[in-house]
């Protein structure tokens, strides 16, 4: 066992904003847990019978009956003098879907969370939820403290750590790498909670009803960071320029689409507003607009561990090789977020890396939407996502390559794709002054967010 452990220290100076919104984040009371979103936070300093409010329910729009304005879309700036870096991140994949369930260790309970594939953004929270409620299960211990240990700071063990601590949890992060050094800070990300999740023939029914929950209550929580300040989770506008926009939509490249999940019921077409030729600029007939809820894993990353800290939690580096080495630990709870570590610390050989890769290209503010599109003579899908630490270009899925070096050939047509379809794009005939995202337009279902690609 490696045992060079150090703490990460706290966090001295936090923005009196993030202060203010977390502390209202704590101040809420817990609902009961069957409810459909049942994130509650524990009460600080208030009694039990103060009142409580539910989380926004994230209910399916109408199909809408008029479209919003499309705003002067600013022109991205793609070349290779503009390039800045290239990233590399390996989602942990399993073909049956992600794993949380409860597993006795001797005296202690590891509490499996891992296993997200290009989902582990836009399901944290809710499997974090649900990681605490079986913690919780445990009961009280004779001492009166509850304590819990989390392994990973990705964004699955960061959520699950805030979890715990809404619940009571005195909580310590086990890791052998914080942000921006994880996995999770290598992501596209945004809410898509079915990227890259699972095989079809592979779900079971306690599985998909484990899925459901998680992505509503995930979509719920990350409803209430969107806009607040410090957090990096917004809404913005997405474009998909096509010839048929009628084509099955699954915004973006690689993983494995997730349509089937829809419920049979729901209209996929729901919420998607269609410009025809001359109505965009774009190089192509049509291009569909949705809503995107974007997530800057930079900032968001900072800001999780930033609440971490504030509310009595602690971050230790180290590394474990075997489960006996995890019984040395004082926390009688474990909540296993260590992703692809998995596949050698709990020999879950079902894991697999599927390697994604984005190339940054200087910021550019102006930039205010997402787009993807594809050349008639091209095979390749260009597509751009604007951030506050670059202007991101391509993704791509390879299944099994556990390499972290980048792909000089897929750089090369990512950024050549994006530089001939985004300069084909028609100029802006006015001032660019983009509307905010969603204006005026009802917020999305969840559903509509199922087969979209990270």
């Amino acid at each position: 066992m490696r045992s060079n452990s150090r703490y990460y220290p706290n966090a001295s100076v936090i923005p009196a904003a993030g202060i203010a919104f977390a502390a209202g984040l704590e101040s809420r009371t817990n609902m009961r847990r069957r409810e459909f979103l049942a994130a509650g936070f524990a009460a600080i300093g208030v009694t039990s019978g103060c009142a409580t409010r539910k989380l926004p329910v994230a209910a399916g729009p109408p199909p809408p009956t008029s479209r919003s304005p499309l705003p002067n879309l600013a022109l991205p700036r793609i070349s290779w003098d503009r390039v800045i870096r290239t990233t590399i991140g390996l989602r942990p994949h399993r073909d049956s879907g992600f794993v949380l369930r409860p597993e006795k260790f001797d005296g202690k309970t590891v509490i499996h969370n891992y296993g997200f594939g290009g989902a582990g953004m836009s399901l944290a929270w809710g499997c974090g939820l649900m990681a605490a409620e079986m913690a919780l299960e445990r009961g009280m211990p004779a001492g009166g403290v509850r304590r819990a240990a989390v392994l990973g700071c990705g964004s699955p063990g960061l959520t699950a750590a805030r979890q715990l601590q809404r619940r009571g949890f005195q909580v310590t992060i086990y890791a052998a790498s914080i942000p921006p050094n994880t996995t999770s800070n290598m992501s596209l990300a945004g809410f898509t909670p079915t990227a890259g999740l699972v095989e079809p023939g592979r779900r079971t029914p306690a599985w998909d009803a484990q899925f459901r929950r998680a992505a509503e209550l995930s979509y719920a929580e990350l409803q209430l960071l969107a806009g607040a300040p410090g957090y990096g989770v917004y809404w913005i506008d997405s474009y998909n320029a096509t010839d048929d926009p009628q084509a099955p939509q699954t915004r973006g490249t690689g993983g494995i689409p997730g349509n089937d999940l829809l419920p049979s019921h729901l209209n996929p077409g729901r919420g998607r507003e269609i410009f025809g030729p001359g109505e965009h600029p774009f190089p192509a007939r049509y291009a569909v607009r949705t809503a995107a809820l974007a997530i800057e894993p930079s900032i968001y990353l900072e800001a999780l561990v930033r609440d971490f800290i504030l509310f009595g939690g602690k971050i230790v580096i180290r590394t474990f090789d075997t489960p006996r080495d995890l019984m040395l630990l004082a926390e009688p709870v474990l909540i296993n977020c260590t992703g692809l570590g998995s596949k050698t610390l709990f020999n879950d050989q079902e894991l697999v890396p599927v390697r994604g890769q984005l190339t940054h290209c200087i910021p550019q503010p102006e930039v205010r939407y997402r787009a993807s599109g594809r050349m008639p003579d091209s095979n390749v899908n260009a597509g751009i996502n604007p951030r506050s630490d670059g202007l991101c270009i391509g993704n791509m899925a390879e299944r099994g390559n556990w390499s972290l070096e980048p792909n000089e050939e897929v750089r090369r047509q990512n950024v050549e794709a994006a530089m001939q379809f985004f300069g084909r794009m028609r100029p802006p005939s006015g001032p660019v002054t983009p509307p905010p995202a969603m204006s005026g337009r009802s917020v999305p279902g969840l559903e509509s967010f199922y087969g979209v690609e990270s």
